[in-house]
């Protein structure tokens, strides 16, 4: 393979691709005029490639200076349920050594969470020190709902006991081990709109680790459960699971009407019912949320200039508004359930490949492209032009506005024009 290097401003020649998925992602590369190669082909300057190529193939794979994938090489250290838990609670106890008790209580953004088999006598413990309480049963490696399940008694969970694999006759048990899963505590009390449950799917564009480099992006959407809310009947997923691949299959769900609402119509809805300081105080937890939970992989996640990565965040709020961070997705969705969803979808990935930039168009000082905006830059981005009276800057970004409206093509019409007088 020729080294052509990133593209000069002015350089019309086509960017070469793979994608191994047949959806959105590919209709926004070839949208750009970038040239698809075949599958066995290793003539490639960027690859959508999905987790199974990176575990496979990667290591062995060389790469010119200028090409470009989607994944980090250890991404799952902050996607597998059991590995984020494990890293969040790491960040927790390095905070609290250095900063105390009340900075460390700031990493309370995730429920209380073991995994089993491996900690189920620790889990017991506390189970019985909330003996009322519900919680929830998640594999560790799947997604879409798959698996999950509800349960208040330890006889539900009995298979996840974990017993010497030696019986006391001196034989050995060889029965099949059961699959890994996170136990975690379910949170009774969710916002409910309607009377439903809803998360909401935010999207973070990771485009260095060292030193890191966070874009949040404006639009997403909230994934309203079909069914209304009941802590009584946690056997019925349609109440408890918002996930699209199963609220789909309810018989009554319309698939062009949804159970989705923008992340703008959610903020406008939360706006009018408790007002702009409550919610900007519940979206900055949720910035808070976005950069330490990165923070905690940030020194054991392989760094590679190569590589970068769209993660699929699912946030839930409780009745008093606090944010809970349920789970990262590698992968996130990027088949459209809609056409509003196409829609979005296109624009973020879009958005995605300019601030990768393979054509050399940006300078690397912008703080807002596109749909995206900067929020964290080795440290807290704050907007240029924002003026705070009679109080501190936030810790966090000023710089972000997730959920708020966005001129987004004069954005991106701005960027082009700067670059053509370059």
């Amino acid at each position: 393979m020729y080294n052509r290097g990133k593209h000069n401003r002015g350089d019309n020649r086509q960017i070469r691709f793979k994608c191994t998925l047949q959806n959105t992602i590919g209709d926004v590369l070839r949208s750009r005029g970038w040239y698809e190669v075949k599958e066995d082909s290793g003539d490639w300057d960027f690859y959508w490639a999905d987790v199974g190529w990176m575990k496979e193939v990667f290591d062995h794979c060389y790469m010119e200076e200028h090409m470009r994938l989607n994944h980090f090489r250890n991404h799952y250290e902050l996607t597998r349920k059991n590995l984020m838990a494990k890293n969040l609670k790491r960040l927790k106890k390095q905070i609290e050594r250095e900063q105390g008790k009340l900075e460390g209580a700031k990493c309370d953004f995730f429920p209380t969470t073991f995994e089993l088999p491996s900690d189920y006598h620790i889990f017991v413990e506390e189970f019985k020190r909330s003996p009322n309480s519900t919680w929830i049963m998640k594999p560790i490696a799947k997604s879409q709902g798959k698996g999950i399940f509800l349960f208040r008694k330890l006889k539900d969970i009995t298979d996840w006991r974990k017993e010497d694999s030696w019986r006391v006759d001196g034989t050995r048990d060889d029965r099949e081990p059961v699959e890994n899963y996170v136990v975690q505590k379910y949170i009774e009390n969710p916002y409910l709109i309607g009377g439903r449950k809803f998360d909401i799917r935010c999207y973070i564009l990771v485009t260095s680790y060292i030193p890191l480099k966070v874009w949040l992006y404006r639009s997403g959407f909230g994934r309203m459960s079909n069914s209304r809310y009941s802590s009584d009947s946690i056997e019925d997923t349609y109440v408890h699971l918002t996930n699209v691949a199963i609220q789909k299959t309810a018989p009554d769900y319309d698939p062009e009407k949804g159970c989705k609402w923008s992340l703008t119509q959610l903020r406008t809805y939360l706006l009018a019912k408790h007002g702009p300081e409550a919610i900007e105080t519940l979206f900055r937890a949720m910035d808070d949320i976005f950069v330490k939970s990165l923070q905690s992989v940030q020194k054991i996640m392989i760094n590679d200039k190569h590589c970068f990565e769209l993660y699929g965040y699912d946030i839930l709020i409780d009745e008093t508004l606090k944010p809970w961070l349920l789970e990262i997705n590698a992968s996130p969705s990027l088949t459209a359930s809609n056409q509003a969803d196409y829609d979005l979808k296109f624009k973020l990935l879009h958005d995605v490949l300019t601030i990768i930039d393979m054509e050399g168009k940006l300078s690397g000082k912008e703080k807002n492209v596109g749909g995206f905006d900067l929020l964290w830059n080795d440290g807290p981005v704050h907007c240029n032009d924002l003026t705070i009276e009679g109080s501190q800057a936030p810790p966090y970004s000023t710089n972000t506005a997730l959920g708020c409206y966005n001129d987004r093509e004069n954005n991106l019409k701005k960027h082009m024009r700067s670059a053509n007088k370059s």
